[in-house]
């Protein structure tokens, strides 16, 4: 059995900018920071973009060594829960398709045998087997107040946009309005204390995604047998 391996590829995740497309892409910082970008970070991203980086968040950031963050409280099953609910409002089955989409693997066919096995694994299983790996990360109160995010109108649309646009050069001295409904967040003294907090738990995302898939890689493999 051969082991898949993460991509050594630049990303726009080890560059920090790896929240929606559009406008909001250059308004976050990193994943879901409140901070405008300055011109040297807006240089660096049309370097990455040139290269042809085209998807936020998808980033195999558990490439690089990363120290696992200490626990912020011991895991309970109302945490497990409300981060279990928070990866389901950011539909993180999109992240784990992303890292294997980036992963390398031996043979063409051991590529397309794993996005089978992915295809037919229901999003709520991907929920249930993540959540209690990022309880270390994600704390109740973050898991819940950007779940309420992810809920609203603005929310869906952060998330659709983060799917489904490809990344845009914004050159330097150009700035961005910020929507409404962001600047209505940005006043949420717990929107901005989580969205921080979500974008330094973005490594173990990624980590924990990938951990996964080799779980289920393995999985693949012995019910070919």
């Amino acid at each position: 059995m051969h082991p898949i391996r993460p991509s050594s590829r630049n990303s726009l995740s080890s560059c920090g900018y790896t929240h929606s497309g559009l406008a909001e892409f250059f308004i976050h910082a990193r994943t879901y920071g409140a901070y405008l970008l300055t011109r040297r970070e807006l240089m660096k991203f049309a370097v990455q973009a040139v290269l042809g980086l085209s998807l936020a968040f998808t980033a195999p950031a558990f490439a690089a060594n990363t120290a696992p963050a200490a626990p912020l409280v011991a895991s309970n099953p109302a945490h497990v829960q409300a981060v279990q609910n928070l990866l389901a409002a950011m539909q993180i089955e999109k992240v784990l398709k992303g890292v294997a989409a980036r992963s390398r693997y031996p043979t063409e066919a051991q590529k397309q045998a794993v996005f089978a096995k992915l295809d037919k694994i229901p999003p709520a299983e991907v929920y249930q087997r993540l959540a209690p790996t990022l309880t270390s990360t994600i704390s109740v109160d973050t898991a819940t107040e950007m779940t309420r995010f992810y809920n609203t109108a603005y929310g869906k649309q952060v998330i659709y946009k983060k799917y489904n646009s490809g990344a845009q050069i914004m050159m330097p001295g150009m700035t961005v309005a910020l929507a409404p409904e962001e600047k209505k967040e940005r006043k949420r003294a717990a929107y901005v204390k989580a969205s921080k907090e979500l974008a330094d738990a973005e490594p173990a995302i990624e980590h924990e995604a990938f951990k996964l898939l080799q779980v289920i890689n393995k999985e693949n493999n012995k019910e070919k047998r």
